[in-house]
């Protein structure tokens, strides 16, 4: 464990050592607080319903833009196999670059409270379903880095990374959208894969231990493939 919080530690440190971090902040923060402003005034309502709706389309650009140099920099470095040969494994390498990013991300979502405290000033918004909002994201944002530090792990081309990435989110996020189109077994089927799907419920205010439980079964299942795919190297 204690290799896997030094790892995350200097990883995220290095996200403020250039201008990456606070670039990939200030942009998020202004992306998302000028569309949810908007929407607020043009809907007059007090509530996060618009926040999360934007939040989630552009989580769907920015996790794999995040992540998709997670190993794949090491990799085109070199550096990979100089970090193979520390006393360190493969799924605790792993595990420190998710947690670097997702600490990351994690800060960038916290910070967005301050619509929470502005609309509280307006109106009477909605608690409980603002928190169950704010934990889907939580784990929405796992999953997508999971997904984003799998396809890192194939190739040392990041926008290889970035677009395999792009694909894997946004097919899981577009399956309950496309239901309408399949008989009745299909379509549950499809609609209870859809990442979007669990977090639709999350939103509502009610947290269901499936739904949960799905969401963590993707981003152990992600994370178990990154492992795999570094591994797999010591087959060649």
């Amino acid at each position: 464990m204690q290799q896997i919080l030094v790892l995350a530690k200097k990883e995220f440190r290095s996200y403020f050592d250039s201008p990456v971090a606070y670039v990939v902040i200030t942009l998020f923060l202004l992306i998302a607080g000028w569309q949810f402003a908007t929407g607020m005034f043009l809907n007059n309502t007090a509530d996060l319903r618009g926040l999360f709706g934007i939040i989630k389309f552009i989580l769907l650009f920015f996790i794999p833009a995040l992540s998709m140099r997670l190993i794949s920099e090491e990799k085109r470095l070199g550096t990979i196999e100089l970090l193979m040969t520390l006393p360190i494994k493969d799924w605790q390498l792993v595990l420190g670059k998710f947690l670097s990013a997702y600490l990351l991300v994690v800060i960038t979502l916290l910070l967005t409270l301050i619509h929470y405290f502005s609309i509280n000033a307006l109106g009477e918004p909605d608690f409980g379903a603002a928190m169950g909002g704010y934990i889907g994201l939580f784990l929405v944002v796992g999953v997508y880095l999971t997904i984003g530090t799998f396809t890192s792990s194939l190739t040392q081309n990041q926008i290889v990374a970035f677009i395999v990435s792009f694909v894997i989110i946004f097919f899981f996020y577009v399956l309950d959208k496309i239901i309408f189109f399949f008989p009745g077994f299909v379509a549950n089927l499809l609609e209870f894969l859809s990442i979007d799907y669990h977090y639709n419920n999350m939103a509502r205010g009610v947290i269901d231990s499936r739904d949960v439980f799905y969401l963590l079964s993707l981003m152990f299942l992600f994370l178990f493939l990154t492992v795999q795919s570094l591994e797999s190297r010591k087959w060649k």
